[in-house]
């Protein structure tokens, strides 16, 4: 999770607000818990979906200080820059393709693993490695009839400080799109 999840929009998908859940989370001692069984713990309660569980666990790590914004369970660090472009995803694989088909380098990082596309039916992946041990994914999907969510997201970077660098060279790269 790269941005914290406000407490209007946790009280608006639950049904709780977020002092509810904290307290709940505390009375059952879910500091000495691990991340998934906080989330088990999270999934056996009414309104809360699977997708709910993870972020309110998120949310509840960072209020006892166990990871930062932006810090996944590992203690490793991710970011997400997404875009909406005109037409399919199809054609936002294909912008995205001929943007990237000529780089052995993004922010004068080197790619270490080649790219590799896959698909599934909701779905269109473009991935690599980087040599600093950072990986990208770049996920494509139909966001309506006529519109193509890209999202970049950049995973395994060490440390909370090249989180902002990185976000802010994404959007300078995807904004050529």
């Amino acid at each position: 999770m790269s941005q914290a999840i406000s407490e209007q929009a946790i009280a608006d998908a639950t049904g709780h607000s977020w002092a509810y859940w904290r307290d709940l989370l505390q009375s059952q001692q879910a500091g000495l818990l691990d991340h998934q069984a906080i989330v088990r713990l999270l999934r056996g309660q009414p309104g809360v979906s699977d997708w709910w569980a993870q972020m309110l666990t998120v949310r509840f790590e960072q209020s006892i200080g166990r990871r930062v914004t932006g810090q996944d369970c590992t203690g490793q660090f991710k970011l997400s820059v997404n875009k909406t472009l005109a037409g399919s995803m199809d054609q936002a694989l294909e912008l995205w393709l001929g943007l990237v088909q000529a780089r052995s380098e993004f922010n004068q990082v080197q790619i270490s693993k080649p790219p590799a596309v896959s698909q599934s039916a909701k779905w269109r992946y473009w991935r690599c490695a980087l040599a600093d041990g950072s990986r990208l994914v770049v996920l494509f999907s139909q966001k309506t009839a006529d519109k193509a969510q890209l999202s970049v997201q950049h995973e395994q970077l060490k440390a909370e400080a090249e989180l902002e660098p990185w976000r802010q060279y994404w959007k300078d790269f995807t904004s050529a799109l």
